[in-house]
């Protein structure tokens, strides 16, 4: 799995991506390549942006240099299509299921914006003839894509097999079924006066099974109500 990010700030990758299971398995299991869209400017000041037509406060960038950027980007696939995302706070909410979709191409390129965001046109072009994709990881507004960025990346590659050394646990966490997860315990069985449920130390797994299904229940409709809705629909309750 290839993933390119087209970046003002590649100095910022692979950076947290290094650690844990992720880092363990960059080079092997899954590969980084940055672009930087700077590389591509027309000046020789390197002059990326520009003032905004119809004014406004910041600055856009230029469709023609983040262009030449996306289709550097793309030429290292060699023919390959890989997915292609602009993260941007006006596009779909990310979740799991998109992780999913964008693992099922070969590789993924993800744009990353910076001031007041890019030129339309070059957008328009992108999603017209390469199937761009806008993704936002949440009702807010960040400096740039790049934290984004590595959001959707390690939400992706956990879909990877080999990446998760338990591949359970991609299955048996929040959202996997519309549901938050369940309270986690481990040892020592009492802490601070405090004990462990003792469905959990019954050895009884149909039993354990259900406490878990009634708390996620219980924790995902009173934290998060909307998806208790979208839950009781998928699940015609």
């Amino acid at each position: 799995m290839l993933i390119t990010i087209v970046t003002l700030f590649p100095e910022m990758f692979p950076g947290p991506l290094t650690c844990s299971l992720l880092g363990k398995t960059l080079g092997t299991l899954w590969e980084l390549k940055t672009v930087n869209i700077r590389d591509f400017s027309d000046n020789i000041w390197k002059k990326v942006d520009d003032t905004t037509y119809g004014g406004g406060a910041g600055m856009v960038l230029k469709p023609n240099i983040v262009h030449e950027a996306l289709n550097y980007a793309l030429s290292l696939y060699k023919g390959l299509k890989p997915a292609i995302v602009y993260m941007t706070p006006r596009g779909k909410v990310f979740n799991n299921n998109i992780a999913k979709t964008l693992i099922n191409n070969n590789g993924i390129i993800i744009l990353c914006g910076r001031y007041e965001g890019i030129d339309q046109r070059v957008i328009d072009y992108w999603k017209t003839n390469n199937n761009l994709m806008e993704i936002s990881i949440g009702d807010y507004v960040l400096f740039g894509g790049e934290i984004p960025a590595m959001v959707l990346i390690e939400t992706c590659l956990r879909f990877i097999p080999g990446i998760m050394h338990n591949s359970e646990s991609v299955i048996d966490e929040s959202f996997s079924v519309d549901l938050l997860e369940y309270p986690q315990y481990t040892k020592p069985a009492i802490w601070n006066g405090n004990s462990v449920p003792s469905v959990l130390l019954s050895g009884n797994h149909l039993e354990i099974a259900k406490w878990r299904t009634e708390q996620s229940k219980q924790i995902t409709k009173e934290v998060r109500p909307d998806l208790w809705e979208k839950y009781l629909v998928s699940h015609n309750k």
